[in-house]
């Protein structure tokens, strides 16, 4: 939440945002203003008239900050290669609530590459999230396909979101743990 150290921001333009943790689709006005108070990922979560916002990476401009660099992948690339960049990827995708990233939080059961047609490839992710009734999940659900889909080469990412097995805490990396007083 909104601390002293929080960065004070204006919104130079009109911005879509995610409230947190509804998960509902607002526009908020040029001219608001408000506090970042997580910026991991490429995303920005904003403190906003007593509410929290997520701020999508492309959208970073509204808020006075660059946009992410897109992704560069070695000419002629493995399938290899490309799974690590999968995983690294993975790991800028944040709930907008927790600093850990989805993978050290454990909500990444799988995430495989398949060689399609003409050197492009498909990733399937299955995913699960911390709690089911989320409202954040379809918003994490679609970080991680459009953070995938940011990779060249990668034509498709399906991104399965289930809970089998349910998530608990024991699946969280012992860094996220450290990190959540989990230990």
């Amino acid at each position: 939440m909104y601390s002293r150290s929080s960065e004070p921001v204006r919104f130079e333009r009109d911005c879509a945002a995610v409230l947190v943790p509804q998960g509902e689709e607002v526009t908020l006005p040029a001219g608001s203003a408000g506090y970042i108070t997580q910026a991991l990922g490429g995303s920005y979560t904003v403190f906003v008239e007593g509410n929290l916002f997520r701020i999508a990476g492309r959208d970073a401009d509204a808020i006075g900050k660059e946009p992410p660099a897109p992704l560069e992948l070695p000419e002629g690339a493995d399938d290899t290669a490309v799974e690590q960049l999968v995983w690294k990827q993975l790991r800028t995708c944040f709930d907008p609530e927790i600093p850990i990233n989805v993978v050290d939080l454990g909500l990444v059961y799988e995430a495989v590459v398949h060689p399609a047609d003409a050197g492009a490839r498909t990733v399937e992710v299955k995913m699960t999230l911390t709690a089911p009734g989320c409202g954040m999940g379809d918003i994490l659900v679609d970080d991680v396909r459009s953070k995938l889909e940011m990779i060249p080469t990668v034509r498709e990412a399906d991104v399965e979101l289930v809970f089998d097995p349910p998530w608990n805490q024991t699946m969280m990396s012992e860094a996220a743990r450290l990190e959540t007083g989990m230990l």
